[in-house]
């Protein structure tokens, strides 16, 4: 799995790439044709990463109910993200990825509730097949972010 979370590690660095050389006002710039903005995309792909592997694996999330709730599949972004709610999200880019490593290292991801994705129609039966699946899905919103950043 050490290639694995390599890879989310990789994405996330392109994130945070962003979050520092991208004034407030642009992660939170909407495009016309785009439904959401930098800064969603980001939080959403850390929202799904811990409800994907945590939530179905009927383990508590390292993020609050209202964090998942604002950033779930299905939502947009409902005002303007403060600098405040920016460096939360920076101070977990990382740290849930870590513990997420730690904690399949300690094989705590026993039981998974199965999961098939509405957009893709993937099935995960497994933890392992959900972290998986994430870095599909990460790279997914790191190609709409790079798209978003040309109408910048």
């Amino acid at each position: 799995m050490d290639t694995l979370f390599r890879i989310t590690k990789n994405i996330r660095k392109q994130f945070l790439y962003f979050m520092d050389h991208y004034t407030l006002e642009q992660l939170n710039t909407i495009p016309q044709g785009f439904s959401n903005n930098i800064i969603w995309n980001i939080g959403h792909c850390i929202a799904t990463q811990q409800s994907l592997i945590y939530k179905l694996s009927g383990l508590p999330m390292q993020v609050s109910d209202a964090f998942i709730d604002t950033y779930r599949n299905g939502t947009i972004p409902t005002g303007k993200t403060t600098q405040e709610e920016v460096d939360y999200i920076k101070s977990i880019l990382f740290t849930t990825v870590e513990q997420t490593q730690e904690d399949f290292s300690k094989n705590i991801f026993v039981t998974f509730h199965e999961y098939t994705t509405k957009s893709t129609g993937f099935t995960m039966e497994n933890a392992n097949q959900a972290a998986e699946f994430n870095n599909f899905h990460e790279g997914i919103h790191l190609g709409i972010i790079l798209q978003i950043r040309k109408f910048l």
